[in-house]
């Protein structure tokens, strides 16, 4: 899944959990029902599950493109200095 395919999962999966659960609400209220409530709303969490969990294809429109390795060789990795990789951050004297 690319990172527009991350960002279209999760906003589908808002709108589909907030529409079940007005839904279930709706139908819950209407039947004075409130194990019919929780039913509806559990049908809609599966639903969305079921649409936003697995890798569809049109989660895939925009894919990555990684480097080759023979690319990646000729651009070695920058060198983390000793004062990064302990940390990094100096105490301030304030908060003694």
């Amino acid at each position: 899944m690319d990172w527009l395919g991350q960002k279209r999962a999760e906003m589908l999966m808002q709108v589909l959990l907030v529409a079940s659960a007005v839904a279930a609400f709706l139908v819950g209220y209407v039947r004075a029902d409130f194990q019919l409530m929780l039913l509806v709303y559990a049908g809609g969490v599966v639903l969305t599950a079921l649409v936003t969990v697995p890798n569809w294809p049109f989660f895939n429109r925009n894919p990555l493109k990684w480097l080759d390795a023979a690319e990646a060789e000729r651009h070695p990795r920058p060198q983390v200095s000793a004062g990064a990789a302990a940390g990094g951050k100096k105490k301030s004297g304030k908060n003694k």
